[in-house]
């Protein structure tokens, strides 16, 4: 059994798709699914679910919804409902291991391909675009809006981005061409905190015979940063726009000028 929480939270078995059709079975699957074999204490779970609201009989209701998910599983599976979802002390855990779930699939790959994109940029590329291949929309889309949901997807999300830029670094490195430079403006547009998308997009226009562009976006970057957040651009910025100014032909060098891509955050 595979559980996918990178877009709408369904399983996967035996080549077949479910659905869950309760929010509140899926926010429990997903908070489980974060941390599988590890356990989520019923407090959580059920702040999750209800938040602030008081509820006289919130553990029943809790016990209620996890009965629901375990008889879905078994009938799913085959194997019983207890085995897969364990009562441990005073909470739960899901009994599979992590590779089951697509989001922990997704960071060990992300945090492969990150470890490569110096030392193999090509082979950086085939673990990067893996990770990306598993997204199907937003993460934990039908779970419920709970804190510790939004936090699991916003670390998701944001380390989606992340791998989009390392991503496009190897690129850089050893087939510029791939680099789809409207994306990567769009990308930069949208995240204008996030001052390696604009290093990035600067060095993909250079190389494309674009200098003024680049350092156009230069220019961009330090408006934006200047407007929305009161900051000045980075060493790392000022050192790519530098460096385009000069044409510095380190440049025109792929693995030399990654040095000129942040370091992630």
């Amino acid at each position: 059994m595979e559980v996918q929480v990178l877009g709408s939270v369904f399983l996967t078995f035996e080549n077949k798709q479910y659905a869950l059709a309760s929010k509140r079975v899926s926010t429990v699957l997903t908070l489980l699914a974060l941390s599988p074999r590890e356990v989520v204490p019923s407090d959580q779970l059920v702040d999750e679910l209800w938040g602030d609201r008081q509820m006289s009989n919130a553990r029943n209701a809790l016990q209620a919804n996890v009965v629901r998910l375990r008889k879905y599983l078994e009938s799913i599976t085959g194997t019983k409902g207890g085995e897969l979802i364990r009562t441990v002390g005073s909470g739960y855990l899901l009994d599979v291991p992590p590779e089951a779930v697509d989001a922990h699939r997704f960071l060990k790959l992300a945090e492969d391909g990150a470890e490569l994109v110096h030392r193999d940029p090509a082979e950086a590329i085939v673990r990067l675009e893996q990770a990306l291949a598993l997204w199907r929309g937003p993460a934990l889309m039908d779970a419920c809006e709970g804190l510790r949901c939004r936090i699991g997807a916003t670390h998701l999300e944001e380390r989606r981005i992340t791998v989009y830029e390392d991503l496009t670094a190897a690129k850089l490195a050893v087939e510029a061409h791939r680099v789809s430079v409207s994306e990567l403006r769009q990308l930069a547009a949208e995240h204008s905190e996030r001052e390696r998308l604009s290093e990035l997009l600067m060095l993909a226009l250079y190389r494309d015979g674009r200098q003024a562009e680049a350092l156009e976006v230069f220019h961009g970057a330090r408006r934006r940063l200047a407007n929305d957040l009161g900051l000045e651009p980075g060493r790392a910025l000022h050192r790519i726009y530098q460096a385009i100014l000069t044409q510095d032909e380190v440049l025109g060098e792929p693995r030399q000028a990654l040095a000129y891509t942040a370091p992630t955050s």
